[in-house]
């Protein structure tokens, strides 16, 4: 009988979480092998190929597979094992606005089914709380078998990853002998451990992270809602609120989406209801950060038709990953998603195109089927009665609207919802030229 093959790290899900972190685990030293359902993601990765963009994953990736520490497989073969087992599958959201935990359940019937007695199982997913403890651990003790199992969240911001793994503080949330066998993993990426008393305080570490985040974000943008409707620059009364004065750290407004901040305060107001708590401010956030693209779209409306422009409307939405600093390819949650859909709904008769400095266009075309795909931003804005330029990219402020106005159509205009021009005098922003909290434009 051929003898098991014993892996340090069995890490469930190589997408953005777990095909990071097992990279950076098996660079450390470990041996790793990555269970991922996708076939195509699983060959990807056994090629040294990520299949996402992440900023030195590339080389990483390519350094621990050529060497073997790293393998990729769509299941555990008969013979192989792991010591400890880290799930990192995604916990989306349903159509009816609860968290999916299928997921987790399935991946920790992977881990019940391969594991041995004694083994560590580590949960990474962001989950409602109480999931370590009453959705994972019964999976697993029905087995019989021993195990220890910790709450230790991803923490990472996507185009840092591999950086912040290895210094961002690991929260590990477990009983003292799981904590201390959790600590030892992460110990090998990072000296910084923060021990917490549980699993549940753990899960509510990430979901209470985010949850601030997206407060904060929301209130900038009832920010610039006031300014607007007082003709106010709301980055002049951002940026001057707090200069030189420690008191005052507002953030400045934008779309406000992605595959954490979009999700993450749902699950912890799920979390809250279940044992009958209505989070207000937590509620509220996302109301306002959920109905901006609308809004927006709204005023841009207004403008089109202030404005007369003539049918047929050509609309320009530039930047499609959910953010631009650092720089992704991811479109998951992406708010630029939700302008697009709503200025289609407004225009339905629109020649609708799209750009982004990051994302492949194949992979723009196959996601957007119906839009015109660019393969530059200046053969997007060329022509358009509006360019709406949707994250926070770098690319997408090297052009001042002055200049801009000089390729769009004619009366045209450009809604900017990241303020990438606001350090520029007024006398380079024309009157073309629109912000969240700056829809007052220049003569």
């Amino acid at each position: 009988m051929q003898a098991a093959k014993v892996y340090d790290v069995g890490v469930l899900g190589l997408g953005y979480v777990g095909l990071t972190l097992a990279t950076v685990l098996a660079d450390a030293g470990n041996s790793v092998i990555g269970i991922e359902k996708r076939a195509d993601v699983v060959e990807l990765t056994n090629q040294g190929v990520p299949h996402f963009s992440e900023v030195g994953l590339a080389d990483a990736l390519t350094r621990v597979t050529s060497s073997g520490k790293l393998v990729a497989a769509e299941h555990f073969g008969e013979n192989v094992t792991c010591n400890t087992y880290i799930i990192t599958v995604g916990t989306p959201l349903s159509g009816e606005g609860t968290v999916r935990l299928d997921m987790i359940e399935a991946a920790t019937r992977q881990v019940a089914e391969n594991m041995r007695d004694g083994a560590l199982v580590i949960l990474r997913s962001t989950v409602r709380i109480g999931t370590a403890s009453e959705v994972v651990a019964p999976i697993l003790a029905a087995t019989g078998k021993k195990f220890d199992i910790a709450m230790c969240p991803e923490r990472t911001l996507e185009g840092r990853a591999l950086q912040e793994l290895r210094e961002l503080p690991q929260i590990i949330g477990a009983d003292p002998v799981a904590s201390d066998r959790a600590a030892a993993v992460f110990q090998r990426l990072t000296s910084s451990i923060v021990k917490v008393s549980s699993a549940e305080a753990a899960e509510i570490v990430k979901l209470v992270d985010n949850t601030y985040r997206d407060i904060q974000f929301a209130f900038a943008n009832e920010v610039a809602r006031l300014c607007d409707a007082f003709g106010v620059n709301a980055h002049e009364v951002i940026s001057s609120g707090k200069l030189g004065y420690p008191r005052t750290s507002v953030a400045l407004p934008g779309l406000v989406g992605g595959p954490c901040l979009e999700k993450d305060p749902h699950i912890l107001l799920q979390s809250a209801q279940s044992r009958g708590l209505n989070l207000e401010i937590t509620s509220a956030a996302r109301l306002v950060n959920e109905r901006q693209p609308i809004e927006t779209v709204g005023f841009i409306s207004e403008e089109i038709a202030r404005r007369q422009l003539p049918s047929p409307l050509r609309l320009r939405v530039i930047g499609m990953a959910f953010k631009g600093i650092p720089a992704t390819d991811d479109l998951r949650g992406s708010m630029s998603i939700k302008v697009l859909d709503a200025l289609k709904k407004a225009h339905p008769d629109a020649d609708v195109g799209i750009f982004d400095p990051v994302i492949a266009p194949d992979v723009l075309e196959r996601a957007f089927p119906s839009e015109e795909v660019f393969t530059r931003f200046g053969d997007a804005v060329s022509g358009a009665s509006v360019v709406v330029i949707a994250n926070n990219h770098p690319a997408l402020g090297g052009i001042s609207p002055r200049t801009m106005s000089e390729f769009i159509g004619p009366n045209g205009f450009v809604f900017d919802y990241w303020n990438h021009f606001s350090h520029l005098p007024t006398s380079e922003l024309g009157d073309s030229y629109f912000a969240v909290g700056h829809t007052e434009s220049a003569a």
